[in-house]
């Protein structure tokens, strides 16, 4: 198909060229440069006749059908220059056009060209190099140094260092051990690995990246669908007004030149060109933006409500201490353990782990599990009723705490840790206390995100008030709300909705999935591989990295901005030519000339997005201004007060 468009626009370059030279240098007869002029009209036109005959049937007014009675209209009364220059600059804009606009969809093209080809699967102790996508379930993969993780799967047999920047965005290899995930897409850059597929074709993670990108770059904002109404309207509106131009002056040229100028073609594209290269940069960096309306969404936040564990937190709690109550700590540690192996919680995990480093032996299995949401779990163990969970769940289920239990559970969450109950059914048995590590780029990203436009950072836990408070203090989150179940993280979200506050939550994907999907914009961190997060979130940052939260809001407000850039430059380029138009100062050729070259610096000034990082010399100006705008209101609005004040005294 682009071969056939270039051979057109040679066609009739070479048409006009030769029409040029029978003019000025042979001084040929006027109806063979006429009949060459009229070729090329033909040549070049034919692709824009076709698309506005197609758009007629279907009753659509697009830039081809306006263009189309320009140029019959131009035949008609003998202008053949300007005929055949139309055509030729509309055929050829709409090439720059169509090459520009690849460059916008890089990112995407990239990611797709990442995608692995072929796996080397051992089946039946025959090794044998298959497509990819004919890798089955549990087949056995081998991946040496150089070579792209065909699958997603758990590492069975050897090391290795992987790059999974097609996931994530983040370019530092991560080292891979035996139980590891590996994502498909990422490559191994030293190492061997041997690995169990989990995840084929179009189930592994890579491949739900291109699909979600693929479908966030059709996604429409609202300005987008509101500039294609308005098209809508506006084309026919300048048929209309073309034809009273022509009633008014007598002058069908004018007529005819107004009719092509008016066409709202680099206005339409404004919105789109830059929300397909703002998702795309996004998505080269392991952010996931689910389409148009959520980018503007973005930039328009003020508030952030985050999840504490696992997301201001590193989500690897460990053990701190063990207290027990009439029983030996290795029991209390072997019966929670026990009781936790079905578990899925990190508190639940943790437990395991340290009874696994403590090398104790879990032999029996819970029967009877009844996961209690925000409280605990209870379960049946060799023939016991266990509950282990905070003190909701404690008093629930009708189980005494007497005060010195109680005393030292409240030490311990003073101290920032959290305390787990393990009781039978009638008492405590013990205290597990449990603590998980802040992020070590927590405080700075709440500033940073302050920084950026954020007025108000909120954390919901369902952790117990001492150690939620610390936390808090610790990265200087402004409000903290503890002991909250997930529905009432639901009604928290809800409550600081509305008045003037748009709102983003930050959760892992899966147990805030309800807070998630409740919020304006729902973000979903650190999540590779999950499917509920990638359904459920607005957003999906796929690296476990909490900078992505400022790139993100960062590159949607460049986004927006580009979008507007683009709508101005768009509608200020019509204004100034419908002007040299009225005023006889603009031709047919010329004023299409400069409608391309608009189109096309819309579509260049949307490709820089694609290679958009935050903290430019030129964003920091920016910033740096409004800070001091901000500071001079703030000083005016004081002296204002105290003169007043003053005069009132």
């Amino acid at each position: 198909m682009k071969a056939k468009q270039i051979n057109k626009i040679m066609y009739s370059a070479a048409l006009l060229l030769m029409g040029a030279l029978i003019t000025y240098l042979f001084n040929w007869n006027e109806t063979v440069l006429n009949t060459l002029l009229i070729v090329a009209t033909l040549v070049a036109g034919y692709p824009t006749f076709i698309k506005a005959w197609k758009a007629s049937l279907m009753k659509l007014f697009s830039i081809e059908l306006l263009v189309t009675i320009a140029v019959i209209g131009a035949l008609i009364i003998g202008e053949y220059v300007e005929s055949a220059a139309v055509t030729f600059l509309f055929l050829f804009g709409a090439f720059l056009e169509g090459r520009s606009l690849e460059k916008s969809r890089s990112s995407l093209k990239s990611l797709m060209e990442m995608a692995p080809l072929e796996a080397n699967v051992l089946r039946d102790g025959i090794r044998s190099v298959i497509k990819a996508e004919d890798v089955v379930k549990n087949d056995l993969v081998i991946i040496q140094t150089g070579e792209k993780i065909p699958i997603d799967g758990r590492i069975i047999s050897g090391r290795g260092s992987v790059n999974e920047s097609t996931i994530t965005g983040e370019s530092v290899p991560v080292s891979k051990d035996e139980n590891d995930q590996v994502f498909s897409g990422s490559i191994l850059e030293g190492g061997y690995l041997e690995v169990i597929a989990e995840k084929v074709g179009e189930d592994t993670t890579f491949s739900k990246i291109i699909e979600l990108v693929e479908e966030a770059q059709e996604g429409k904002a609202k300005t987008q669908r509101f500039l294609e109404k308005f098209a809508a309207i506006y084309t026919p509106g300048i048929m209309a007004l073309s034809l009273l131009v022509w009633i008014v002056t007598q002058d069908v040229h004018l007529a005819l030149t107004f009719l092509v100028i008016a066409c709202p073609g680099a206005l339409v594209i404004s919105a789109p060109v830059s929300i397909v290269a703002g998702i795309g940069n996004g998505a080269r960096n392991g952010i996931l933006i689910k389409g148009g309306e959520v980018m503007e969404n973005l930039s328009k936040l003020n508030a952030v409500v985050f999840d504490k564990t696992g997301t201001l937190t590193q989500g690897r709690p460990a053990v701190t201490t063990i207290k027990s109550f009439g029983i030996s700590e290795n029991k209390l540690l072997t019966m929670a353990a026990e009781a936790e192996l079905i578990s899925e919680h990190h508190l639940g995990k943790a437990i395991v782990k340290e009874a696994e480093r403590n090398g104790l032996e879990l032999v029996n299995k819970p029967t009877d599990v009844n996961v209690l949401k925000g409280r605990g779990i209870k379960v049946n163990l060799n023939g016991d009723s266990l509950y282990l969970g905070n003190r909701k769940g404690l008093f629930e289920n009708n189980i005494d705490i007497d005060a010195k239990v109680n005393s030292y559970a409240v030490k311990q969450e003073e101290s920032g840790n959290t305390a787990v109950f393990v009781a039978n059914r009638n008492s405590v048995l013990g205290i597990i206390s449990i603590a998980d590590k802040v992020r070590s780029k927590a405080a700075n990203t709440i500033h940073e995100l302050k920084s950026a436009g954020i007025k108000h950072t909120v954390m919901l836990t369902g952790d117990n008030e001492h150690t939620a408070n610390i936390v808090g203090k610790k990265i200087g989150i402004q409000k903290v709300f503890a002991n909250l179940l997930p529905e009432d993280k639901v009604n928290k979200v809800k409550a600081c909705m509305g008045k003037g506050i748009k709102l983003a939550m930050v959760g892992d994907g899966v147990n805030d999935a309800p807070a998630i999907a409740t919020a304006d914009v729902g973000i979903a961190m650190g999540v590779a591989g999950t499917d509920v997060a990638m359904e459920t979130a607005d957003v999906v940052l796929m690296a476990d990295n909490l900078d992505k939260l400022v790139y993100m809001l960062k590159l949607s407000k460049a986004t927006v901005r580009n979008m507007k850039q683009n709508m101005f430059l768009a509608i200020g380029t019509v204004a100034l030519l419908l002007t040299g138009v009225l005023t006889k100062n603009v031709n047919l050729a010329s004023g299409m000339l400069i409608h391309e070259l608009s189109v096309l610096a819309v579509i260049l000034n949307a490709i820089r997005l694609v290679q958009y990082k935050p903290n430019t010399i030129w964003e920091r100006l920016v910033l740096r201004t409004q800070q001091g705008m901000r500071l001079i209101s703030r000083s005016i609005s004081v002296n204002s007060s105290s003169f007043v004040n003053k005069r009132r005294a």
